[in-house]
């Protein structure tokens, strides 16, 4: 037997074995940090912060120096703890992006995704925070300068719409015209919805009550259902995908996770 005949079989011999089809631990560690921080953010916002649901828009200067009065405490615990995790905001982005750039609509749409939520956080998240902590740092600031801060807070927090609209849009399209099936379609229909509620939400900036104001049923509370809904499907979806991902890059995201 010659050498090159030889080769073949040393080369079968030396096969790797398969894979197990389990999650990789970084994988697992955040999608366990996306939802802790989702959990953790509804209880600073809502619960702690009482952002969500909102005080009303239609008050006076006295009225919401008042009300951060009365919910000062709440606000220093809840969204300086939230100031601490902020940057869980980034992790739970970075999760959707790495699985977006398994998806044969390319990697660019991904790196998009990520840089619009991460610049919608400053105006979507940060600036509630800081607007409200420094409202509550000095109390006794002028009821005008406080109705500033108010208004300013609830404003940029729900109403900083087109960085989310951009991050909902480029994922409903990586996720309809992906070839891998990452995400079900459906999924993308669900994101649809959520450009939808992002448009819709523009009419708080020019009504101060009724169904179009910031705390209104149509800018807000249908916006938070499908918000909600969201979030539960991707979490189930988040998991799945992470529970078929191994140590080696499977052959179909070679050929064509790189188009």
């Amino acid at each position: 037997m010659t050498d090159t005949d030889a080769a073949p079989a040393e080369e079968g011999a030396a096969e790797p074995a398969k894979p197990k089809r389990a999650g990789k631990r970084e994988v697992w560690l955040v999608y366990w940090a996306f939802t802790v921080f989702y959990t953790a953010l509804s209880v600073g916002i809502c619960l702690l912060g009482r952002a969500t649901p909102p005080p009303r828009p239609d008050v006076t200067g006295l009225q919401a120096a008042a009300w951060f009065d009365e919910h000062h405490l709440g606000i220093q615990i809840g969204f300086v703890f939230l100031l601490v995790i902020a940057g869980g905001a980034a992790i739970s982005n970075g999760i959707i992006g790495y699985f977006m750039k398994r998806m044969s609509s390319g990697k660019a749409l991904a790196y998009a995704y990520i840089a619009a939520m991460g610049v919608g956080a400053v105006p979507g998240f940060q600036v509630l925070l800081v607007c409200w902590l420094t409202a509550t740092f000095r109390p006794d600031r002028s009821p005008d300068i406080l109705y500033l801060l108010y208004d300013l807070g609830m404003l940029s927090y729900n109403g900083s719409l087109g960085c989310f609209t951009a991050a909902y849009t480029v994922l409903a399209i990586a996720v309809f015209y992906d070839r891998n099936r990452i995400f079900p379609k459906w999924f993308g229909y669900v994101t649809v919805w959520q450009i939808v509620t992002e448009i819709v939400a523009s009419q708080m900036w020019l009504h101060h009550s009724g169904a179009f104001a910031w705390n209104g049923m149509i800018t807000l509370y249908i916006a938070i259902v499908i918000f909600g809904l969201w979030v539960a499907c991707l979490l189930v979806l988040l998991r799945k995908a992470a529970g078929r991902e191994t140590g080696h890059t499977p052959a179909l995201y070679e050929a064509e996770g790189t188009r």
